[in-house]
């Protein structure tokens, strides 16, 4: 069965947020390392005050299940095999695309009465006299991917918690070695 691997945690708490104070509940969890040259003073002390080196990637979650306090570790162990997760990230950018490719064009036309290197063009672009302009949002050639992406009802296959491992059966966004968020 194909999968995806995705290299999940371990993951620490570096705040817990509650309502009192900050408005909302919620749980910020760092992954990854970063070294402290690296690093403005003001994260520096964010880091110090959960006992934690820096993290490359912070992430809030909203309601999260458990009970949790500053410097836990979160780790795969919190999935299980056959949950269904949701996997959002960054899709692969692509660069700048013309119309044919970033919006699926057919081109002008044929290559015969007089067309010479028009067949991938985009057409006209706008009216003459009302609104003697372009309206927003029309489909024209310009920058694809890079957008932020959420695969839904992904079926967690297998948990190698040894190695912090998550198989997910189906397409998960961005590119390899990405960073992508998973929740249940």
């Amino acid at each position: 069965m194909p999968c995806t691997e995705i290299q999940a945690g371990p993951c620490v708490v570096t705040q817990v947020k509650t309502t009192e104070k900050e408005g909302y509940a919620a749980i910020q969890l760092g992954y990854g390392e970063k070294r402290e040259k690296l690093v403005t003073s003001a994260v520096k002390g964010h880091f110090k005050a959960a006992n934690t080196t820096p993290k490359s990637k912070l992430v809030e979650f909203l309601g999260f299940e458990k009970e949790l306090k500053t410097g836990d570790v979160v780790d795969v162990t919190l999935f299980a095999e056959g949950d269904l997760v949701d996997v959002s990230g960054v899709t692969k950018g692509k660069g700048f695309q013309g119309v044919v490719k970033r919006w699926g064009f057919g081109g002008v036309g044929s290559r015969t009465h007089g067309q010479h290197d028009r067949q991938r063009a985009p057409g006209s672009a706008g009216a003459s006299s009302f609104p003697s302009r372009v309206w927003k949002g029309k489909k024209m050639a310009g920058r694809t991917g890079g957008e932020n992406c959420k695969s839904q009802n992904l079926e967690v296959v297998k948990i190698l918690a040894d190695k912090h491992v998550i198989l997910v059966k189906g397409a998960v966004p961005g590119p390899n070695g990405g960073y992508v968020i998973v929740e249940k």
